[in-house]
């Protein structure tokens, strides 16, 4: 997907910049130019986040209760996944990534070669700046097609139930998607930062990111240090809010921010079960 001539590598020791991140930068295009050129790169870089980063939640899941430290914070102790559904939602992301994003990729590449990289790394404030407007946008775009999809009832049976098997989110559901709502997530993914004009650093950073809040939001988990703790003002959902979209499903459509779901009232407040409660 993206690539880098050789001439211009010789050149990169000799540039100056006032760049904080172009040592780094530099150091990518000169020790990994193929790896990171390679159309694949993106592809591993968000599976490979998405595998990490929920790991760790399907660990506590199968412990339980062996670590109340962290089990006080299921939002739904009386639900707890089992090896067997983490398996399921585990092979359909495998079976997403084999036989539709990897073909995509190739496909992709054949009729639309990517232009090189760029020789300067972006600044520290536009690689911020991009990465907000990026995942603002797909906020925005998400919510209108999750509203839409729960909205009509044949758009949900036929591409978004997929995603609701389970009423109790855990961290391997993130990515248990249909093929229809994976190609929009995808599109979406893909071409906002072209749209956006975005340095291909801060495409990935805004991978591993949204990777991140997608998992975090299907943990199960309101764990105190969380994002939706450590950003102010209620301005980000987190699992609280998706997990209470998945027990009310005509609830809280924003992936990430809830500044939607608060202008158009389909914002609804966490309500914690307890073992009691069921």
């Amino acid at each position: 997907m993206l690539n880098i001539s050789e001439p211009s590598l010789q050149f990169l020791p000799c540039r100056t910049s006032n760049h904080l991140l172009q040592p780094f930068w530099d150091y990518l295009l000169i020790h990994y130019m193929p790896f990171i050129s390679s159309p694949f790169f993106p592809v591993l870089l968000g599976f490979s986040s998405y595998f990490f980063f929920s790991l760790p939640f399907a660990v506590l899941d199968l412990l339980g209760e062996k670590v109340p430290l962290f089990h006080q914070y299921k939002i739904q102790p009386d639900k707890q996944p089992t090896l067997k559904m983490m398996c399921n939602s585990f092979m359909v992301t495998i079976y997403n990534h084999i036989f539709f994003v990897l073909p995509a990729v190739i496909i992709g590449t054949l009729f639309m070669p990517a232009p090189p990289l760029p020789r300067d790394a972006p600044t520290v404030c536009e690689l911020f700046i991009d990465g907000l407007a990026v995942i603002l946008l797909f906020d925005t775009q998400y919510y209108i097609w999750h509203f839409m999809h729960h909205k009509y009832p044949h758009l949900y049976r036929w591409i978004h139930a997929v995603h609701h098997e389970y009423m109790a989110p855990f961290s391997w559901a993130a990515e248990r998607l249909s093929i229809p709502e994976l190609m929009s997530v995808g599109l979406w993914s893909n071409y906002n930062p072209i749209l956006l004009n975005c340095h291909p650093l801060t495409t990935w950073c805004i991978t591993v990111f949204s990777i991140w809040m997608s998992v975090e939001d299907h943990i199960g988990y309101d764990l105190p240090w969380t994002l939706n703790h450590v950003v102010p003002l209620g301005l980000l959902g987190g699992a609280p809010a998706h997990d209470m979209h998945h027990q009310r499903p005509s609830s809280n459509y924003a992936p990430f921010f809830s500044h939607w779901d608060r202008i158009f009232g389909t914002a609804v407040p966490l309500k914690k079960k307890t073992q009691n409660n069921k």
